[in-house]
């Protein structure tokens, strides 16, 4: 099991900015890929982005692209979600996720972090 505390979410005004961190720690060593996802009220959970843990690859969801960089520092075990242009849409419940080498699902999801735009 993979243990995942998210943090760095709050409210800012639209056009600014968040960096959202997410520390693993547990089995790391079993983790294929980590991902941040995002639920809306009302709304199913969407994916935003993920980091494939071997090589650093990246995917990011088209609402988001060239706003949002995931990034990693191996030595801390730790994801980054670097949120640029925010928009009120962008609203939403923040979940940090790490898929398994063996099952290659996303299996451990962190606690969520709250991330509010205002118009």
């Amino acid at each position: 099991q993979v243990e995942l505390v998210e943090s760095g979410g709050g409210l800012v005004q639209a056009g600014g900015s968040l960096r959202l961190s997410c520390a693993a720690s547990g089995r790391t060593f079993s983790i294929h890929r980590m991902g941040w996802f995002r639920q809306a009220p009302g709304k199913e959970r969407e994916f935003v982005a993920s980091l494939r843990w071997s090589d650093g690859n990246t995917n990011y969801a088209d609402s988001v692209k060239d706003r949002f960089t995931i990034s990693r520092d191996n030595a801390k075990n730790t994801v980054y979600l670097q949120m640029n242009n925010l928009k009120p849409e962008d609203t939403a419940v923040y979940y940090c996720a790490a898929s398994d080498r063996a099952t290659m699902t996303y299996d451990s999801w962190g606690q969520g972090t709250q991330v509010s735009v205002s118009s």
